[in-house]
């Protein structure tokens, strides 16, 4: 089972920034790859939405909205992946949650890549 933690929300005005962070660990067995790391959220009454995921291959795919403001990026050493927004909007006000497509070895047996998500961390824009 893979565990996501995120970290790095909070409440800044518009036009401020902030720094999101994500690490991926396991309670048993080791990680064997990860395929694609990323950020969706879900603003109150809206769907949930792809905000920019990164690939072992380092392809990236932003929302139209966040590109050229926002940018991923990863630590492999770290297993983890960071979000930099710069540039915050009101409409960016949202829990931000990690996404992972992580492969693992667990007792020998390995799993290729299974979907995984941290619980979220919430990021308010507001003066």
């Amino acid at each position: 089972q893979v565990q996501l933690v995120e970290s790095g929300g909070g409440l800044v005005p518009p036009g401020g920034s902030l720094r999101l962070s994500c690490a991926a660990s396991v309670s048993r067995g080791r990680i064997f790859s990860i395929n694609v790391m990323g950020w969706y959220r879900q603003a109150p009454g809206k769907h949930r939405e792809l905000v920019a995921t990164l690939t072992s291959g380092d392809d990236t795919n932003y929302a139209d909205s966040v590109r050229g403001r926002f940018t991923i990026s990863r630590a492999n050493a770290r297993n983890a992946v960071y979000l930099q927004m710069n540039s915050l909007k009101p409409e960016d006000t949202a829990v931000y949650y990690c996404y992972g497509d992580i492969g693992t070895v667990v007792d020998d047996i390995l799993d290729r890549g299974s979907n995984y998500w941290g619980r979220g961390t919430q990021v308010s824009v507001s003066s």
